[in-house]
């Protein structure tokens, strides 16, 4: 594959990562929502990743579990071994996330119609760039060997902000500086962390195996 043919992809996800991240910002303006109230499309977009990175695990044709191990043991080259990794994903990537729903639920509940449609509109659009995404990595993960245990632990590094953000963010208010700030490194993270995602599946395929 020519880098011709992978700018579109990237530029397609990155302007709608961009454009989802400005309709959350305006929204919040728009309905002076607490730093704390954005992390309700984060997380949105984070569970988005997590199920597409189960969806790509379980696609794979090829793969290697070098230096991958569960419970002691070497994770097996077969779909056993495929599955039980994806299946222990969910559990754990779930787990986390089942939390912050939780926290979610007790400090910052939804209410109001708009503000469920504007949650849905955002869905839409991280979906629509994950799926971008998605795409070129699963043509590349077709021509390589891609390590399972590493595919397993890469989304972990998608979500980091939004740990961070819970942490330190949730005591802020709502100011428009805060918010603006707030966004652009969220946005900026996101566009990096996605072309890391595309450049790692490239490196992968290129190489014909292992990362």
């Amino acid at each position: 594959m020519t880098q011709s043919s992978m700018t579109p992809p990237i530029r397609s996800s990155a302007r709608t990562l961009i454009l989802a991240n400005v309709v959350t910002l305006f929204a919040a303006l728009l309905f002076r929502w607490e730093v704390a109230w954005l992390f309700w499309p984060y997380w949105i977009q984070s569970v988005i990743i997590g199920a597409y990175a189960r969806k790509r695990m379980l696609d794979l044709a090829r793969f290697s579990t070098e230096g991958f191990t569960s419970n002691g043991q070497p994770v097996p080259e077969n779909e056993q071994g495929k599955r039980s990794t994806a299946n222990f994903f969910v559990l754990h990537y779930g787990g986390f996330h089942l939390g912050y729903l939780v926290f979610l639920l007790a400090e910052h509940r939804v209410s109001g119609l708009v503000n469920m449609l504007i949650l849905f509109a955002c869905g839409i659009s991280f979906v629509l760039s994950q799926r971008s995404t998605y795409a070129m990595q699963h043509a590349a993960d077709l021509r390589g060997q891609p390590n399972l245990g590493r595919l397993m632990f890469m989304p972990y590094v998608r979500i980091l902000p939004m740990h961070l953000g819970i942490i330190f963010g949730s005591g802020l208010g709502g100011g428009v500086f805060v918010l603006v700030l707030f966004t652009a490194l969220k946005t900026l993270s996101d566009i990096a962390l996605d072309l890391f995602d595309r450049k790692d599946a490239e490196k992968t395929a290129s190489r014909g195996g292992n990362a």
